[in-house]
């Protein structure tokens, strides 16, 4: 009888020799041998066209729409004159390893891409794109919530971890595994990271089992950020880049929901501080507290000297004693920054950096660059969460310099769609944000190259399967930059619930 390990190990080999067939069949089809010429770009899902990418990014998998389109053919042209042909259905996949290799011979350069679609029984022939590759690489992996388009009450939701130089998605943690017939409900949210690593990293559980998930040097622990002297517990976090510390804004978050409006829904505060928590000592200092305004969104300078922050502007008197809900659309957040002192844990006086409400705007998420030269944050004409709101934007400034104008972000924003959650990768040559461009529902990743204040055509974080992000009826939440995965399992980090 054969036992159960010398199954498992023929199973492998089975599976292993399937794989290597699979992959010695790719089908590369022929070029059709007359075709009538398209004078424009292909409209492909996504649009890659023409878009600057990573040394190092997955296949940037495409399709054709299936309702117009029965075949299709690519012709991909490397800089080194060497041609091949992809294409299955209305799809165009490219193997990993023919991709990368593609990649390698052209960096610095551009991957030609020729495409032809069957159309009714006729054969088009489009304008020729090209996928061009930048010298510089992106961070391995991102993380990021998955949770439903609208409001819900507590259905499954997860964080997950992507390594956009492949396909693999794994989860980090999810709100399923904690909970028991007696508590059920939880949300999971705001994962941080420590100068891009995961030894030192957390998230919030809120609801049953709640708790501040950290990890301190790779050991796992839970606690309560609530002080008498705090409005809540910890919310929107940001590790300190080199101090075992996490700057949190306490909140208490409220939404309302319009009847007809095309937000659908707004979500605000009614009460808002930013704290200090030292992780060693368990300690939470205040850093601001204005009892008459509202203070959010922490986020440290990467050379740990500056935390910035959002913060409202004053409102008329007649307005102050009103229920919020009355005025929610004229908060207006203005960016603030104070130095810090990495010695004595001080901090320094409130300095304005960016006057938003002067340009009668709103802006929040400060994210500044690795270089400390630029400043992105998120922009909308009032509030505090634009990725509920369609005129929410992207915005960049210098932050030193004689040219302090704000640089040209149409290549990353969407007209008339939410974009937001803006964050830089590690070497600060991509940004990524969360966008519900194209159907105002579900919020996708876009990433651009950041090249010297210029930035190029977003591109949407690719799938194996074009149909993916179609068909994928959950959110992409606060999108992260790791440049190395969370090390520990979910089982891992569920059993810090059971001491």
């Amino acid at each position: 009888m054969i036992t159960m390990k010398r199954y498992i190990i023929s199973r492998l080999h089975f599976w292993a020799f399937s794989l290597l067939i699979l992959s010695s069949c790719v089908h590369h089809p022929d070029v059709p041998s007359s075709s009538t010429e398209v004078k424009s770009l292909p409209a492909i899902f996504p649009d890659y066209c023409d878009v600057t990418v990573p040394s190092n990014i997955a296949p940037l998998n495409f399709m054709l729409p299936a309702n117009e389109y029965s075949e299709c053919v690519a012709r991909i042209t490397t800089p080194d004159g060497k041609q091949q042909t992809y294409g299955s259905g209305v799809k165009v996949q490219f193997p990993e390893s023919d991709w990368h290799d593609m990649l390698d011979v052209s960096k610095g350069s551009s991957i030609k891409v020729e495409l032809w679609g069957k159309k009714k029984d006729q054969w088009l022939s489009f304008t020729p794109f090209e996928f061009r590759i930048a010298e510089q690489p992106i961070d391995e992996y991102v993380s990021y919530r998955l949770i439903e388009p609208s409001y819900v009450a507590w259905t499954f939701m997860e964080i997950a971890q992507r390594n956009v130089t492949s396909f693999e998605e794994t989860q980090i943690f999810n709100n399923e595994i904690t909970s028991n017939d007696r508590q059920k409900g939880q949300c999971v949210n705001c994962h941080s990271y420590q100068n891009y690593k995961t030894d030192n990293m957390l998230f919030h559980v809120r609801l049953s089992n709640s708790g501040t998930i950290i990890v301190n040097d790779g050991k796992i622990s839970k606690v309560n950020l609530k002080r008498d002297y705090t409005i809540s517990s910890g919310v929107y976090p940001s590790w300190h880049p080199t101090e075992k510390l996490v700057a949190f804004s306490t909140d208490i978050t409220r939404q309302a929901f319009h009847t007809a409006h095309p937000n659908k829904i707004e979500v605000y505060d009614e009460a808002s501080d930013v704290i200090l928590y030292d992780v060693e000592k368990d300690s939470v200092s205040v850093v601001s507290n204005d009892p008459d305004l509202l203070e959010v969104y922490p986020s440290w300078s990467p050379d740990g000297k500056y935390l910035y922050y959002c913060k409202t502007v004053p409102l008329p008197e007649e307005l102050r004693h009103l229920d919020i809900r009355s005025f929610y659309s004229k908060l207006q957040y203005n960016l603030y920054r104070r130095s810090f002192d990495l010695t004595s844990h001080q901090f320094g006086d409130e300095e304005l950096v960016y006057d938003a409400a002067s340009e009668d705007k709103s802006a929040t998420l400060p994210r500044v660059s690795p270089d400390g030269r630029y400043l992105l944050f998120a922009r909308g004409q009032y509030g505090c969460f634009h990725i509920r709101h369609s005129d929410g934007d992207v915005a960049c400034m210098p932050l030193e310099g004689d040219d302090r104008s704000e640089r040209d972000m149409t290549n990353l924003n969407s007209e008339g769609f939410a974009d937001s959650y803006p964050t830089w990768s590690s070497n600060g040559h991509w940004i990524m944000c969360s966008s519900r461009r194209g159907d105002s529902n579900f919020s996708r990743i876009y990433i651009s190259y950041f090249n010297n204040g210029k930035v190029e055509k977003a591109f949407m974080l690719p799938q194996e399967d074009p149909d993916h992000n179609a068909y994928r009826l959950k959110c992409y939440n606060r999108p992260e930059f790791m440049v190395e995965p969370v090390k520990h399992t979910v089982e891992e980090f569920s059993r810090v619930f059971d001491k």
